[in-house]
């Protein structure tokens, strides 16, 4: 049988529509999806135009940790954000496409089993430790300091090591939460920002993500020029700054005009944007993970209270309660020894 050119085209046609059919099927097939109340949800780059009826943060019965994001062109994504120990992040070999998330899941059992077993310290541990990862902790707050291992600093030039575990361990306890559980968002962030740029998509792409109910905004991120060595013996390192923040609800506009009305003006807007807006590389998630530790008060310090806000991890009033009254002194006061000894916060 002869075929007219028509028949042919059409047989061509008809062909290659079944081919795009068969991959289409067969890329869905393989990519990484999620089900949540019946509903089977593909993830990134997938988008969807309605808002998908699945919590963020969420975790499936496999462990696999995402958020939910909308894109700027107005779109929903979710985004694998699992927290997990990976390739190591090797920058110094600059194999950009092999540079994996690094040990997320590390702690230091050795100098801090009670850490390791609690997620909290033991202020006991802390006032006999000599070294943390082989080096004296005379060293490490000397690296530490401001100009010497880095121009910004891991500390103030009046904290110590000690004195600042112990602080933010106060903290993290009056808030009745543990070192991994502050650690887990700042993970999340990174882990997004990490997919993107292994991926090489423009994270600007996205306009927030969603946690705990709250618009988590990526100010800014970027890479500086070279990286920033641990001041422990591990194999941290840095290279990225990233600005994270978020709007408060009229709720918490009105509890912050009510409760701190004796603040003026300066001091409140200092007080809202110490809880509401976070400025941090990428090393700190694995120094809190792994030691408790969340920079003392410099430039690039997570503070766990702002952690416990920004991300929803406890709402302003548990906040408050937790610090009765004290919010603004205890975010700017920082952790000498002194303090840290005479402050006594339990």
């Amino acid at each position: 049988m002869v075929l007219t050119l028509r028949s042919r085209i059409l047989i061509s046609v008809l062909f290659f529509s079944l081919l795009i059919m068969v991959l289409t099927f067969s890329q869905e097939a393989e990519s990484p999806q999620v089900s949540y109340k019946g509903k089977t949800y593909f993830l990134h780059p997938q988008t969807y135009e309605e808002f998908p009826d699945i919590p963020s943060p969420y975790t499936t019965e496999e462990g696999m940790e995402i958020v939910v994001a909308l894109t700027k062109n107005k779109k929903y994504t979710l985004i694998p954000v699992t927290v997990e120990n990976g390739e190591p992040m090797d920058y110094k070999s600059r194999q950009w496409d092999k540079i994996g998330k690094g040990r997320q899941l590390d702690v230091d059992n050795k100098d801090f089993p009670t850490l390791a077993r609690t997620g909290l310290h033991s202020e006991v541990e802390l006032d006999q430790i000599k070294t943390i990862t082989g080096k004296s902790i005379g060293e490490i707050t000397y690296l530490g300091r401001p100009e010497r291992s880095s121009g910004e600093g891991f500390m103030s030039h009046d904290e110590d090591i000690i004195s600042v575990l112990k602080g933010d361990n106060r903290l993290v306890k009056k808030l009745g939460l543990t070192h991994p559980q502050m650690a887990k968002p700042l993970y999340h962030v990174w882990n997004v920002i990490q997919r993107h740029e292994k991926k090489g998509t423009a994270l600007g792409g996205i306009d927030y993500f969603l946690y705990n109910g709250r618009k988590i905004l990526l100010l800014d991120t970027g890479s500086g020029h070279g990286w920033q060595d641990s001041i422990f013996n591990d194999e941290i390192l840095g290279m990225y700054h990233i600005e994270m923040g978020r709007e408060l609800d009229q709720d918490e506009k009105l509890f912050f005009k009510e409760k701190y009305s004796d603040l003026s003006s300066v001091q409140m807007t200092e007080l809202i944007k110490m809880l509401s807006y976070i400025h941090t590389g990428e090393m700190v998630p694995y120094y809190i993970m792994r030691y408790g530790f969340y920079e003392g008060h410099t430039g690039y310090r997570a503070d766990p209270i702002a952690i416990a806000f920004l991300f929803g991890l406890r709402r302003i009033e548990e906040i408050e309660k937790a610090f009765e009254g004290d919010l603004y002194e205890v975010l700017i006061e920082h952790f000498t020894r002194e303090n840290v000894t005479s402050g006594e916060r339990k």
